[in-house]
């Protein structure tokens, strides 16, 4: 259905007159008439009758009417919804229990006026295609696992780095240390049953294990984060690493303990990724955020991959 059309329509039964409905859009008087005949023919039904005052509407004009303006203010909805500014900043976040979801709710208490829409996306490959096809504004991923440069197009600032921490259950012989060294965890069973081959989080894990000469487990089935601490919990020799900042609630009577882990402390680095020529304004305000200072980058005594 032509809008402008039902623009003038709608311009026509509020004015009661082509001539004033023309001055409103301005346009002539006989482009309001050809509009109005157009959008009758295809309609199949006459929409105004001519007076000595005016144009009146017809009953089939006044039951159009309310659904005209609908259509109206649903085109503008849908103009609005990709016109950079006024629709929300799209930004990817991995996984909503993790430290990037915290991160855009901190710059949401601070930032009310930027609306957000957060999605969870698999790896930074799919990442970096949603950002090129204009899918996502933004994402939070560790760059670039070796063999894996960023296109030119795509711009990337390091965000925060987030120390990791050892998750034991009760039982477990390093359960009551307040910190740990990585040279401590040499010969412990860390079990990661999330990790996927090929991902930028897997290469991370690759790396720390062959620095400190860790092992990790990624056999057995992922079946989430509620029974891996239901395992952890009944387990004296199972561990697993987890963000400092990763947010788990657990039953009391599990007695899980988080450790940090120091001297070097091992830091996931989080950087935020876009595309070179996206003008929502909202990305820079964003951006604006991560450099205030609020969230740091670890320096002396902390390690990270040599690609990151």
């Amino acid at each position: 259905m032509d809008l402008e059309a039902v623009r003038t329509f709608v311009a026509a039964a509020e004015a009661g007159r082509f001539q004033d409905a023309a001055a409103e859009l301005s346009v002539t008087q006989q482009a309001v008439s050809k509009r109005i005949a157009a959008l009758e023919k295809a309609l199949g039904v006459r929409l105004f009758t001519r007076t000595a005052r005016g144009a009146r509407l017809t009953v089939d004009g006044q039951a159009f009417l309310p659904h005209a303006r609908d259509l109206l203010r649903s085109a503008a909805r849908a103009v609005g919804s990709v016109r950079p500014g006024r629709r929300a900043l799209r930004v990817d976040v991995i996984g909503r229990r993790l430290a990037p979801a915290g991160l855009l709710g901190d710059f949401r208490k601070a930032h009310p006026e930027v609306e957000l829409d957060v999605v969870t996306l698999f790896d930074a490959d799919a990442a970096v295609d949603a950002i090129r096809s204009g899918t996502i504004d933004a994402s939070f991923r560790a760059v670039t696992m070796p063999g894996r440069q960023l296109p030119d197009d795509i711009r990337a600032v390091r965000a925060f780095d987030e120390p990791l921490q050892l998750l034991t259950g009760p039982g477990h012989p390093l359960a009551a240390a307040r910190a740990v060294t990585p040279a401590q965890l040499a010969g412990q069973r860390i079990w990661m049953p999330g990790i996927v081959a090929g991902t930028e989080w897997a290469a991370y894990y690759d790396d720390l294990a062959a620095a400190f000469g860790l092992t990790i487990e990624v056999t057995g089935p992922d079946f989430g984060t509620e029974p891996l601490l239901d395992t952890l919990a009944g387990s004296g020799s199972l561990a697993t690493f987890v963000g400092e900042q990763t947010r788990l609630v657990w039953p009391a009577d599990h007695g899980l303990r988080r450790i940090a882990v120091r001297d070097p402390a091992p830091v996931y680095p989080h950087s935020l990724l876009w595309h070179r020529g996206n003008p929502h304004p909202a990305l820079a305000v964003l951006r604006d955020h991560l450099r205030s200072g609020r969230h740091a980058v670890s320096a002396a005594g902390s390690w990270t991959p040599a690609w990151a």
